[in-house]
C-alpha cells in the first residue's frame, strides 16, 4: 500500500530532527531541513526568513532552490509583502495562486516558470509566542495536497526551528562568555608566569585592560593612541598573546625608523632585481606575520603613497611584492599605534580618510604616566625587582626619592622610568637610592611640578623614615582597594606572598579586619 501524504510527513519529521541535531551551525541546519522537505515531500522553493534586530528587517537566512544572489535580494521591511504580513500577524498565510496575490512581491526573482502554476504557504516561526521569523514554501498546482495539511506540518517544523534557534543563541552566548573568561584567565596566568602584563590599578589602566580583554579574542584591527613611552608596544604584544594567534609570529615594524625608499620593500617584500641592490628575493614583514599579528608602530608616519597598499591588505588580504605581478594572499591581524592626531593628518591631506576609518575600528587610548600617578609606586617596585634579577642587586629608594618620583612629570613616560631605574642601579654605589643622587638623573623641566621636585629634601630622621614610608604605602594601598590584600598587592606590584609578609611585619591584621568591616558597612549604607 502506498503511504499517504500524512504518513509521509510523519515519517519525515525524525529525519528533520536528526538534521537539526547533527548540524554544526544554524545556517547548515536550516538548509538541510529545507532540502529534506523538497526531496521527501516535493515542496518547491523554500526559505527561512529571520528578523535581524540590528537592521529591523527580515532577511532570508536559509533557502532551497535559490541562488546566492537571489537569496541576498530577500530582504523585507516588517510591513512588506506576504512575508511581512505573516510576521506581523503571527498567523499562517496561504496563497492559492501567486499571480493573483497583490502582496506577493517575488523579490528574489527566483520564480521563472509561469506564475499561474505556483501556490504559496507561509507560517510564522514563534518563540515564546512571539514571531522571530517566517517559514515559506512553494507548491505546484498539480500537487494534490490539501493546504491545511501543509500548514499543520509546516507549523510543527517551524516549532522545531524556533527551538533550535533558541538553543543556538544560548550556545553562542555561552561560547562568548567562555572566550571572555578564557582571555581573562590567560592574562592572569601571564602575570603569574611573568609573561607580558600591565602594572597598574588606576581607573585609567583598569579601563585599558578591560578593552584589551574584550578585543583580544576577536579579529578586529586595533589602534593604540598615546604619547611615546606609555607602553603601546607592550599592549600590542599582550593583545597578540591573548588572541587565537598566540604561538604564531608577532612582527613589529616602526614606520618612522625605516627610510621611505626602503619601507615598501620592508613591508611587502621584493623580487630579485626589483631595484638596485636587490640581489635576492625577500618576503616582506606582512608575509613573515602570516597567521600571526603585525604591529605597525608610528602609523602616522606612513607615506601617503604606501597607504593605498596597506588599505588593500586590510580590505582584500592581498599584496604583491615589489617587482612582481603575482598576488599573494595573507592572513594577518593588524595592530597599529601612533602618538599623532590622525584626524588632524586626514584634515591636512597627510593621511587617507578611508584608511583612517579602517584602522580606527577599535581605538584604545593609553594614558600618560603623569595622568595615573597612583600607579607610580607599583611601577617603581616592578622595575626595581626586574633590575634586582638582571643585575643581582637589591635596591630601594628613600621616602624622599619616592616622593620626588611621584611628583615628577615623566615626559618620557614608562619607558623613561624603566631606563632611569636601570641607570640608577648601574651607577649607584649604595643599595639605597637617595634624593640627592636621584636629582642629577631626572630630566629638567619647566613645569611647577618639575621645579617642586628639585626643592624636596630628605627627612632628618633617617632611622625610621624608610620603614614608616613602606608601612604607610601598604596601608594606603589597602585603603584604596577595599582592604583586599590581593588587590593592594597588584597595585604595588607585589606578589600576594610579599604582601602577606608586609602585613605580618607591620602587624596590620586587625587593621585589615576592621577596615573590611567598615568598608562593607559603607557599601550597605550606599
Amino acid at each position: 500500500m502506498e503511504p499517504t501524504v500524512h504518513g509521509l510527513k510523519l515519517a519525515v519529521l525524525p529525519a528533520i530532527c536528526q538534521a537539526i541535531d547533527h548540524a554544526l551551525n544554524l545556517e547548515s541546519a536550516l538548509e538541510m531541513v529545507l532540502r529534506i522537505m523538497h526531496e521527501q515531500l516535493s515542496m518547491q522553493r523554500a526559505t527561512v526568513t529571520l528578523h535581524d534586530p540590528e537592521t529591523g528587517h527580515l532577511s532570508i537566512s536559509a533557502s532551497y532552490g535559490l541562488t546566492a544572489e537571489e537569496k541576498q535580494r530577500g530582504v523585507y521591511r516588517l510591513d512588506e509583502g506576504v512575508t511581512g504580513r505573516i510576521f506581523q500577524t503571527g498567523e499562517p498565510y496561504f496563497v492559492p495562486d501567486i499571480e493573483n496575490e497583490p502582496l506577493f512581491l517575488n523579490k528574489t526573482g527566483s520564480r521563472n516558470i509561469r506564475r499561474g502554476m505556483i501556490s504559496f504557504i507561509g507560517v510564522p516561526i514563534l518563540l515564546h509566542g512571539e514571531p522571530i521569523g517566517v517559514l515559506n514554501v512553494d507548491r505546484l498546482f498539480e500537487d494534490e495536497v490539501a493546504f491545511e495539511e501543509d500548514v499543520d506540518f509546516l507549523k510543527v517544523v517551524a516549532t522545531l526551528i524556533a527551538q533550535f534557534i533558541s538553543l543556538n543563541e544560548k550556545i553562542l552566548e555561552r561560547e562568548a562568555a567562555l572566550r571572555s573568561e578564557n582571555t581573562s584567565l590567560k592574562y592572569q596566568i601571564a602575570k603569574t608566569n611573568k609573561g607580558p602584563y600591565i602594572v597598574g590599578q588606576s581607573a585609567a589602566m583598569v579601563e585599558v585592560q578591560r578593552q584589551m580583554e574584550k578585543v583580544s579574542p576577536t579579529r578586529a584591527t586595533v589602534l593604540l593612541l598615546g604619547e611615546s613611552g606609555v607602553g603601546k608596544t607592550l599592549i600590542a604584544r599582550i593583545i597578540h598573546e591573548l588572541s587565537e594567534r598566540q604561538g604564531h609570529p608577532f612582527i613589529k615594524v616602526n614606520c618612522a625608523s625605516i627610510p621611505e625608499n626602503l619601507l615598501e620593500s620592508e613591508l611587502f617584500g621584493h623580487e630579485k632585481g626589483a631595484f638596485t641592490g636587490a640581489t635576492s628575493t625577500r618576503p616582506g614583514r606582512f608575509e613573515e606575520a602570516h597567521n600571526g599579528t603585525i604591529f605597525l608602530d608610528e602609523i602616522g608616519e606612513l607615506p601617503i603613497a604606501l597607504q593605498s597598499k596597506l588599505l588593500r591588505v586590510l580590505q582584500e588580504k592581498e599584496l604583491e611584492r615589489l617587482g612582481s605581478n603575482k598576488t599573494r594572499t595573507i592572513d594577518v591581524r593588524i595592530l597599529t599605534a601612533t602618538n599623532r592626531d590622525l584626524a588632524d593628518l586626514v584634515e591636512r591631506g597627510k593621511f587617507r580618510l578611508d584608511l583612517y576609518y579602517r584602522l580606527n575600528v577599535f581605538p584604545i587610548r593609553v594614558p600618560a604616566l603623569r595622568e595615573r600617578k597612583e600607579d607610580i609606586t607599583g611601577l617603581l617596585n616592578h622595575f626595581l625587582q626586574q633590575m634586582a634579577t638582571d643585575y643581582n642587586r637589591a635596591m630601594h629608594f628613600t621616602p624622599a626619592a619616592v616622593e620626588a618620583l611621584i611628583r615628577y612629570d615623566w615626559p618620557g613616560n614608562v619607558r623613561e622610568m624603566q631606563n632611569l631605574i636601570e641607570r640608577l642601579v648601574i651607577m649607584s654605589d649604595s643599595e639605597r637610592i637617595g634624593l640627592d643622587f636621584l636629582r642629577s638623573y631626572l630630566t629638567p623641566g619647566q613645569t611647577a611640578a618639575a621645579q617642586e621636585v628639585m626643592q624636596i629634601s630628605e627627612p632628618t630622621n633617617k632611622t625610621m623614615s624608610l620603614k614608616e614610608f613602606e608601612r604607610n604605602e601598604v596601608v594606603a594601598a589597602l585603603e584604596r582597594n577595599g582592604w583586599l590584600q590581593y588587590k593592594a598587592a597588584e597595585s604595588l606590584g607585589l606578589t600576594p606572598r610579599q604582601m602577606g609578609y608586609r602585613v605580618k611585619k607591620y602587624g596590620l591584621e586587625s587593621m585589615i579586619a576592621e577596615g573590611r568591616a567598615r568598608f562593607r558597612r559603607q557599601k550597605e549604607i550606599a
